[in-house]
């Protein structure tokens, strides 16, 4: 059995995620993926103490990547719980294979003081690990994680895309694209609409680009009593397309009983043509469902999810379910924990564009 829980965050957007899973005869695992915001902590601390019991412990704890709305909560729960084994990537460890993309003006040490100094979430949960003797461990492609592998990111996408990072000093790189913000932002300004249709879908192939920090996201699949469940974070399309080429290489390339909705439903976190390596094409009936797909989006964020993105996962067979202010409950095998029935966001036939 298993059940997987979207912790609500907060007015904004975030990721809280628990997955419980195991029998009663050989004991339960239980997995925390990403803590929302610092004030998220104590949600997770309640709905763990409450559902699970206050003497339970964290198996696994692992940070999809460092942005603020995903760790931050991270470390109250681990002042809160035991945990046996963090999984995160500390960019700071890789700054000689970096060094090269950055201005001359800085050395090692001061271009991993700089990271350190833009990650302190990170490095205060890498404290509490050191100081209570938990492992932590690299997530790059490979790992495995209780029932879970990790599908993304290489070890080298990682490293390529560290100098990229908002939480890094200026790269070269960053340099040459220093107006690329403004633009994206002068773009989101100037708000489009079309029609959509059953058989007639908008979402581009070729999105504005999504964060550096967001395609160093972890990609995990589950595989528990015989289903599968995707977690994508905020990961971006070339996130997903290398965790879809890494599946297909280990033969685990099918559709998914569950799947996160990425980054809250974002226009630049999925394409048609990495949707329908994961999720299939177009349904042939209206309403027909494969699988569940969960997004979680905070209270005060109504355009979220996009409702290109909405229909996209909708028309392959996933209809969308929503956190904003409440708990979801993802479940097989069990009874579930006696929370009202949630409803699926409906087909959206006039979008944003």
């Amino acid at each position: 059995m298993y059940e997987v829980d979207f912790l609500p965050v907060g007015v904004g957007n975030g990721d809280a995620i628990c997955v419980r899973y195991g029998t009663p005869e050989q004991g339960y695992y239980l997995h925390v993926i990403d803590g929302g915001y610092a004030a998220s902590a104590d949600t997770i601390i309640r709905h763990i103490e409450t559902q699970f019991g206050r003497d339970w412990f964290i198996n696994h704890m692992v940070a999809s990547h460092a942005d603020n709305d995903h760790c931050a909560g991270l470390v109250g729960v681990m002042e809160r719980f035991h945990v046996e084994h963090l999984w995160m990537n500390r960019p700071w460890l890789y700054v000689e294979e970096v060094l090269d993309s950055f201005h001359g003006n800085y050395g090692r040490e001061g271009v991993s003081r700089d990271i350190r100094a833009k990650h302190d979430y990170l490095v205060r949960l890498e404290d509490l690990a050191l100081g209570r003797s938990i492992p932590i461990h690299e997530v790059f492609q490979g790992a495995v994680i209780g029932s879970f592998v990790v599908l993304a990111p290489s070890r080298a996408r990682y490293i390529r895309l560290i100098p990229d990072l908002d939480k890094t000093p200026t790269s070269y790189a960053k340099d040459s694209t220093g107006l690329a913000g403004f633009f994206a932002k002068a773009i989101e300004a100037v708000k489009e609409w079309a029609d959509e249709r059953w058989d007639l879908e908008t979402l581009s192939n070729n999105p504005e680009p999504t964060t550096a920090s967001n395609e160093t996201c972890v990609v995990q699949l589950g595989q528990i009593d015989g289903r599968k469940i995707l977690l994508t974070a905020d990961a971006g399309p070339s996130a997903l397309a290398e965790a879809a080429d890494y599946a297909e290489m280990l033969g685990l390339l099918s559709y998914p009983d569950f799947v996160q909705v990425p980054h809250h439903g974002s226009r630049r976190n999925v394409t048609p043509y990495v949707l329908d390596r994961w999720l299939g094409g177009r349904m042939k009936t209206e309403g027909a469902a494969i699988g569940t797909a969960f997004c979680s989006v905070g209270e005060n964020q109504p355009e979220y999810p996009r409702g290109q993105v909405k229909t996209a996962f909708i028309r392959r067979g996933y209809p969308v379910h929503v956190t904003r202010a409440n708990t979801k409950t993802h479940f097989f095998g069990c009874a579930g924990r006696g929370w009202p029935a949630s409803e699926p966001e409906p087909f959206d036939y006039r979008v944003e564009t």
